[in-house]
């Protein structure tokens, strides 16, 4: 017993070293995605009845002067704003709502707004998402800077695609398929979502430009703790050294700028790991559920707020781009049925929605029933 509790409240335990940094992570996302809902739908004079963190029972909670119920739920995987004249928390339009509200209650209903407001307060979850991200990234960069490595060649692993392509120690990689590369980071990034597809590399070789074509192969990377990843690599290697390794600094402006630079990277290289597993190049096993973020956020906790911080940040935006994904129950679904309502002039036939709102249902259950499997797969492969 006591073996138990020690490992449970100890530092590196579950407690503080597992539970409390996945918490932290999770609970700031979901919280900044709901108010994004609810600031916008106020101001689009939309009333809201419950504005939760998590699902399932309450546990400790308040009503604010406007009638809204906010409150902490028990199951924190998630949050929901429900709107005057929602049927439920995925937002679905209740066609005998009317038969139970008020005048008043009926003037600030979610389904009696116009298709634009009811747009705007439904794009505004994930655009939430995304403005996190880059006020994380923006508080990173201008508190603790960030490393920057130059983009030289130290040395090659032995039989990498980059030695095979002829490229030798002292190489400076100038560009990538004509795009510029400016530090070390800028090549690993380009090169990981692209195993198996060729690549025009252009290296400063003593003073001359030297052209090169390689392809960069699959291989699985084990991290500081364990974790496992496919991606693609070309065996170039940087030291501190050769490198020049150096932390730059920057103000509230600069930072502000590379903030949004590094989200839209992150929304780019997610966009491609869907797009490469729906078209079969990429693996899904690296899709992950609440086990796995769990387990990272933990593990992150351990590097430090900086590591933290910048994982929420990643986990934000993900959050945010799979709100837009056009399935109904999801954010980007309700959009889908409002651009066609803007186009026929009317709302989409409620049957049509019942349907979709099934179809989504399952798309969703299956979804998280394979991430968990993924999650329950992985732990038994670390064991």
């Amino acid at each position: 017993m006591l073996d138990f509790l020690t490992g449970l409240f100890a530092a590196n335990g579950f407690l503080f070293g597992v539970l409390v940094p996945f918490l932290f992570v999770l609970l700031i996302v979901v919280f900044i995605h709901e108010l994004g809902h609810y600031l916008v739908g106020r101001w689009c004079g939309i009333g809201a009845e419950v504005f939760s963190v998590g699902f399932g029972p309450e546990i400790i909670g308040f009503t604010d002067r406007r009638g809204t119920r906010w409150r902490l739920s028990a199951i924190p995987l998630g949050g929901y704003v429900r709107f005057v004249g929602d049927m439920n928390v995925a937002s679905v339009p209740d066609r005998h709502a009317d038969d139970d509200l008020s005048e008043e209650k009926r003037a600030v209903a979610f389904h009696h707004k116009s298709v634009g407001r009811r747009a705007a307060t439904v794009f505004a979850g994930p655009a939430a998402n995304f403005l996190l991200a880059i006020v994380l990234f923006a508080m990173i960069f201008s508190a603790f800077g960030r490393g920057i490595a130059d983009p030289v060649v130290s040395d090659l692993r032995p039989g990498g695609a980059a030695e095979a392509a002829g490229l030798l120690p002292g190489d400076r990689i100038v560009s990538l398929d004509g795009n510029a590369i400016t530090q070390f980071s800028d090549i690993q990034r380009y090169v990981s979502v692209r195993a198996g597809v060729p690549i025009d590399v252009e290296v400063d070789r003593g003073g001359a430009l030297e052209r090169f074509t390689l392809v960069p192969e699959r291989l699985e990377i084990e991290d500081r703790f364990g974790n496992k990843i496919e991606q693609g690599v070309i065996g170039v290697i940087n030291d501190r050294a050769t490198g020049g390794y150096r932390i730059e600094r920057y103000g509230i402006g600069e930072s502000l700028v590379l903030a949004t630079a590094e989200t839209w990277f992150v929304v780019q290289r997610t966009g491609s790991y869907i797009g490469g597993v729906v078209t079969g190049r990429e693996n899904a096993n690296q899709i992950g559920g609440p086990i796995r973020v769990a387990q990272v956020s933990g593990q992150v906790a351990t590097l430090g707020i900086v590591a933290l911080l910048n994982l929420a940040a990643i986990l934000s935006v993900s959050i945010g781009l799979l709100n837009l994904l056009p399935v109904p129950v999801l954010d980007g679904g309700h959009l889908l049925f409002y651009l066609f309502e803007a186009i026929r002039g009317r709302p989409v036939p409620e049957k049509m929605q019942e349907f979709g709102y099934g179809i989504g249902v399952v798309l969703i259950v299956g979804l998280m029933v394979f991430a968990t499997w993924n999650d329950i797969t992985m732990l038994f492969d670390r064991s």
